[in-house]
């Protein structure tokens, strides 16, 4: 019987994503959450909870909110990583192209117009910053 349980945990795990959730610094949360609203709707991400330190935003149907947007828990600047960044994963090439587009009209800035990368043959992506200069992508790796 332990055993049982042991091989079905592992399946359970194995079929769950490995991102629980991500979250995001932002000084300005009413800036930041009208650039997220603008740029996440393409990607079929809405805002599905807010208050005075942050925003959630997650996939109709999905029991959480996957991506955050706060004000530091420490009430210290917040501060882009160098080298950071959070690929999103869009259902299409024509959703990277309206992410991208939606992006910077919200106020972002461009890191790398929509096309083809080297990663691999079907490698779709366009690269962002937000206006507290997080970088994002939006990455479609279907062939079309």
């Amino acid at each position: 019987m332990r055993l049982r349980a042991t091989n079905r945990q592992r399946v359970l795990r194995k079929n769950r994503a490995m991102l629980l959730y991500v979250t995001l610094g932002s000084n300005d949360l009413e800036t930041a959450g009208a650039f997220y609203d603008r740029a996440l709707a393409p990607l079929g991400l809405k805002r599905r909870k807010e208050d005075e330190v942050e925003i959630g935003y997650g996939a109709e149907g999905d029991v959480r909110c996957r991506l955050w947007v706060v004000t530091p828990f420490n009430r210290e600047a917040a501060t882009i990583g160098n080298g950071s960044m959070v690929a999103l994963e869009a259902e299409s090439r024509a959703a990277v192209d309206a992410f991208h587009a939606a992006a910077l009209a919200g106020g972002g800035t461009d890191e790398g117009a929509p096309g083809l990368r080297p990663f691999h043959a079907n490698f779709y992506a366009a690269y962002v910053r937000d206006p507290d200069g997080n970088k994002l992508s939006a990455v479609c790796e279907r062939p079309e």
